[in-house]
């Protein structure tokens, strides 16, 4: 999704940088670009309009960036659910499996030692599932949070018409 939504066009880039930047190339590129890139939205809403006061137009670019905010933090609560859930359910898959384990030695007889450590195998694999789920998913979570972070201030730096 970032690489498609959230990626300064690289010819939009360095025409941006140029000291004798040309609105009419910037339009034509504005125009060929993909609609679903949040830079291309956010300077559609800009070019678009040009005519109206600065506070106007400031007013609607923080808007449609708020926006990308939003269309780029879509799926992180999945991400965030997993880091916090992952360990739990790796935890209940270790109680099951110590719970299968002690209910040999609750039973009558011989207990089969290969049977128990049968069980905490199973607990120590449900654990380990569970921490490597979430130690996946915390590094996704973060570098696209992190991701998400650096398009906004992108876009806040290009809307102050790059001051630094």
């Amino acid at each position: 999704m970032f690489t498609r939504y959230a990626r300064l066009p690289s010819r939009l880039s360095g025409l941006l940088a140029d000291p004798h930047f040309a609105w009419d190339e910037f339009h034509t590129l504005l125009a060929q670009a993909a609609a679903h890139n949040v830079y291309i939205r956010f300077f559609q809403t800009i070019a678009g309009n040009a005519d109206r006061p600065v506070w106007w137009i400031e007013s609607r670019a923080a808007d449609e960036a708020a926006q990308a905010e939003r269309q780029l933090g879509q799926g992180l609560w999945i991400l965030e659910t997993v880091v916090t859930a992952a360990p739990l359910l790796g935890l209940l898959g270790t109680i099951a499996g110590m719970i299968g384990s002690f209910r040999l030695f609750g039973g009558t007889g011989a207990v089969d030692p290969r049977a128990v450590t049968g069980g905490v195998a199973e607990a120590l694999i449900a654990t380990a599932i569970g921490i490597v789920s979430a130690l996946l998913s915390l590094f996704a979570y973060n570098f696209f949070s992190h991701r998400q972070t650096l398009v906004l201030d992108e876009m806040e730096r290009l809307d102050r018409g790059g001051e630094s």
